[in-house]
Order: C-alpha cells, then structure tokens, then sequence
C-alpha cells in the first residue's frame, strides 16, 4: 500500500497543470496609435454565434470597463440568469482590459479620469479619459466591426465607480458613441464634481442628448454621520450626487433623453457591482 501511495503521489505530481480557461471567449492585442501604449480586448461569443453563421446574423455589443473583474462576473451573471428561465437577447461581450505592463490602479487612474489633479506626476499620471475615448471609437470600434459579426447600430456602455466616470465624460462629450449607458456609482466626486462643470458646458451648446441612461448606486454609498454601520461613505455622499445629476440633466429636456436610476438596498462602494450589472442587463437585453 504504501508503494502504491507513493506511485500515485509521483503520477499526480507529474500530471500537467492547466490554467482555468473561459470557454468561447478570446483575447485581442490591440496596439493603440493614440495612447502610444498597446492593450487587450476580452471578448465573448454568444452561444449561437457559430451556429448562425450561416445566418450571417449580427449581435449587439456590451463594451465592459475594468474587464479584468468585470468581464467574467457578466458571464457568469448572463448564464445563470439565462439558464434559469429568464432569456435575455444574445450580445457579444467586449471587455476593455488595462494597458499592457500596466498596474490597473494606475491604468484605470490614467485612462477613466477627465482632468488631470496629479499636476503631470510621470508615476500617478490622470486625466486622458478624453484620448481613452478616442481609443474606443476609432481603433477598439473599428477592430470589432472587422473581426466579429458585430451589430454596431446597437452600443452599450457599462462601467462601475471610474469606469463610470469615464463613461459619464463619453455621455457628455459624444453621447451618441453608445446607445445605453449603464453607469454604477459613478465618480461624481472626483476633481470637486468637475463632471458638473461638463454637464454645463454641454448644455449650453447642445439642444439634445441621444441616448439612454441608466444609473444606480448602493445605499450605503451615502454619507449618514448619525449611523455607526461602517459600510456607509465616510466623504463623498454618491447617492446624493447621482440624484442631483439625474436632475440636472431631466431640466435639460433634451428630446431623445432617457435616464432613470436605482439605489441599490444593502449594498456599499465594494459590494454593489454584481446587483447593479444584473439589473443592467435587463435593461438592455431581457425580452421586450
């Protein structure tokens, strides 16, 4: 017994390892000529993507920030709630992954933020939300629309704390680029609520905003001094800067605007992403 124990130890030692890999899913280098910095792209297929080829059928895309996290928590979330009676529509999935060699704090820090508040520092670098835009839209759109069956008249933009915020300056900057935007617990805060001062500016020069926007956000992403529970924000109160930005966009009444939002119980800042992506994707793909 004992030689038999050992040979089995020895065999399963030697057995080859191999890495957990998402089924139907793949990986894209894209070399960005803008940003002078090379990324990749996650991508997932749906499961009737190589059985409609024939077809030639198309599927609309949900372009995902923070991919790294996001993009298999949305898999996971899709196949559940799909396997389990509710349908949602097909889409193809498009993770945007932090810069190569990049830590994703710093990559996410450079490229989700609108202005720069760290005054050029070469090592905490922000501010280039606006050249991380012009990446998406001429070389990440570009790339999926040659490379997959790509419906691209059908946009959708989702994104979570900065991602948010990057999505928030996409809204008011080219609003059109998607055609929902589904934005969790949006930065609101960041560089004295500067994303005010763009909501401004837009309305001042714009008589309408294409586009459907859906925003949420966890309870406990409030601030509330005379509570103890330590899941509350200490600074920065995001719900009231969600409602007061909803607001200030519904006075607009700008025609081919839709927005609504959603707060989130018993969720804070950390835990809140799983809720409000599922309700997102109801909202852009459960049956109508």
């Amino acid at each position: 017994m004992i030689v038999l124990a050992l040979a089995c130890s020895v065999a399963q030692a030697a057995a080859p390892v191999r890495p957990y890999a998402l089924e139907g899913t793949e990986v894209q280098s894209i070399p960005s000529k803008i940003l002078h910095r090379d990324y990749e792209i996650f991508v997932s297929l749906p499961a009737s993507y190589a059985t409609s080829a024939a077809s030639k059928k198309h599927y609309p895309v949900l372009f995902i920030t923070d991919a790294n996290y996001a993009f298999p928590l949305i898999r996971s979330i899709d196949r559940r709630v799909s396997d389990h009676g509710t349908k949602l529509e097909e889409y193809i999935l498009v993770g945007l992954s932090y810069a190569k060699g990049d830590d994703p704090v710093k990559s996410r820090n450079r490229d989700y933020t609108p202005t720069d508040t760290t005054k050029n520092k070469v090592n905490q670098p922000t501010g280039q939300a606006e050249q991380y835009r012009q990446f998406i839209e001429k070389e990440v759109f570009p790339f999926v629309a040659a490379n997959y069956r790509a419906d691209m008249s059908r946009k959708i933009f989702s994104g979570h704390s900065y991602g948010s915020l990057l999505g928030l300056h996409v809204l008011l900057t080219e609003p059109q680029m998607f055609n929902q935007y589904v934005l969790g617990s949006p930065s609101l805060w960041y560089d004295k609520g500067v994303m005010f001062d763009m909501e401004r500016s837009y309305a001042a020069s714009h008589k309408d905003m294409p586009a459907q926007v859906f925003m949420l956000v966890g309870a406990f992403e409030a601030v509330n001094p005379n509570d103890p529970n330590p899941r509350y924000n200490k600074e920065f109160d995001m719900v009231k800067d969600m409602h007061t930005f909803e607001a200030r966009l519904k006075s607009r009444h700008y025609p081919n605007l839709s927005i609504h939002s959603e707060v989130i119980q018993d969720e804070d800042h950390l835990t809140v992403f799983p809720s409000l992506i599922t309700r997102g994707l109801f909202w852009s793909f459960a049956s109508k």
